[in-house]
């Protein structure tokens, strides 16, 4: 690693990302200012889309997940290295998405996560220009669809299985930060869970099934569960809610349940349990109501399911990005999270996720702020990665 990146066509590279690293974070701000909530990416993408052929990508497309695909051909013809990031923010329309500066520091809902990893991302593919730098396999850079929330990795979904699932390695760019290397895929498994039943008034329907009462018993079982330290196991009751008004037995009662594990079998050990959990509150409102009412029904819905996984620490990918991480003057960290890399660990291409260079905080939050300070090196880093990665 240390030789490629003393190689005079990268280390002029790496300068021409300091030089222009203002016009980057400028992009940055662009591309943060397109309103792209889950499941409505459509503007950001074609603003993607632009760039990419602006670069001179080949191949530039949407596929059918929406994500935007453009590919860097290399030397030789051989599987290539993915390089993602993703367009959606948790924000919907109704937020607005200026962003303003205050000092050194960028405020504005997305202007990290993941604003600076798409214009990371732009960055590499303009840096490895297919002339001044090239690399021997090719590379796809791809900007996904719903990575976020409820979008449950749709666009890393479709991208694994269909045009990326010969990759040779898959690197995705996912907010700020240079230190980072997310090697551990933090699986997840959401759940919507229903009870109906025919409602009435408070005082002279009494007796018949209470929804929102079966929906109470579950979460309370559902927090009892007890769960593994290690790994690290999360069970929420996130959401409850139902009926019509204070003086109604309701008709439906719910909750949603958020589970998150490094562990498939853990979670699928715990799958059981909710379920478990959700009938009893069912069968015990069933069990108390009213001779000749209606039975109370449930229904329980997976409404969101990331798979998980692991790349070896040992693994080249891994080590060329913690050599990289080195370079630039940081110690590798290497950690567990949610992200698009999900879907390449779980299928077994080697992935990681990492940061696209300087600070941040406040994600997912309206006061979501960015500090451009050594984001350049950053940059660099994430070239050096692929370019260990492709060549």
């Amino acid at each position: 690693m240390l030789k490629l990146w003393r190689e005079p066509a990268v280390m002029e590279a790496r300068q021409r990302i300091a030089t222009r690293h203002s016009e980057i974070v400028r992009q940055q701000i662009a591309i943060s200012e397109i309103a792209a909530p889950t499941g409505e990416e459509g503007d950001r993408g074609e603003w993607i889309a632009r760039r990419f052929r602006a670069l001179g990508l080949a191949e530039v497309r949407r596929d059918e997940a929406g994500n935007i695909i453009g590919r860097r051909r290399g030397v030789m013809n051989q599987s290539a290295v993915v390089v993602c990031a993703h367009l959606d923010t948790v924000f919907p329309r109704t937020v607005p998405v200026r962003v303003r500066q205050e000092g050194e520091v960028l405020i504005g809902p997305g202007i990290g996560d993941n604003g600076r990893g798409l214009a990371a991302m732009l960055a590499v593919a303009e840096a490895i220009d297919g002339e001044r730098l090239r690399t021997r396999g090719p590379i796809d850079f791809v900007a996904t669809t719903g990575e976020e929330g409820t979008g449950n990795l749709r666009g890393a979904k479709y991208l694994f299985e269909n045009a990326a699932r010969e990759a040779r390695a898959a690197i995705i760019v996912d907010g700020p930060g240079d230190e980072r290397i997310v090697t551990r895929a933090l699986g997840s498994r959401r759940y919507r869970i229903t009870y109906r039943g025919p409602g009435g008034h408070s005082w002279t329907a009494f007796g018949t099934p209470n929804p929102v009462h079966a929906a109470a018993i579950a979460a309370a079982r559902m927090v009892s569960i007890r769960l593994p330290t290690s790994p690290r196991t999360t069970l929420s009751v996130a959401r409850i809610g139902g009926g019509l008004a204070v003086n109604a037995i309701p008709g439906d009662g719910w909750i949603e349940v958020d589970l998150r594990s490094s562990s498939a079998a853990i979670i699928q050990l715990l799958d059981h349990e909710i379920r478990d959990a959700a009938r009893f509150a069912a069968v015990d409102q069933n069990e108390r109501r009213a001779t000749g009412t209606p039975r109370l029904s449930c229904e329980i819905a997976v409404i969101g399911d990331r798979p998980c996984g692991e790349t070896s620490p040992d693994h080249p990918l891994v080590l060329v990005a913690a050599e990289a991480t080195r370079l630039i003057q940081r110690e590798p960290d290497l950690a567990e999270a949610s992200t698009d890399a999900n879907v390449p660990i779980s299928l077994g291409i080697p992935a990681i996720a990492i940061g696209g260079g300087g600070r941040g905080g406040n994600a997912h939050t309206e006061s979501e702020w960015y500090n451009g300070e050594g984001g350049a090196a950053g940059i660099s880093r994430a070239l050096g990665i692929v370019l260990g990665s492709a060549s």
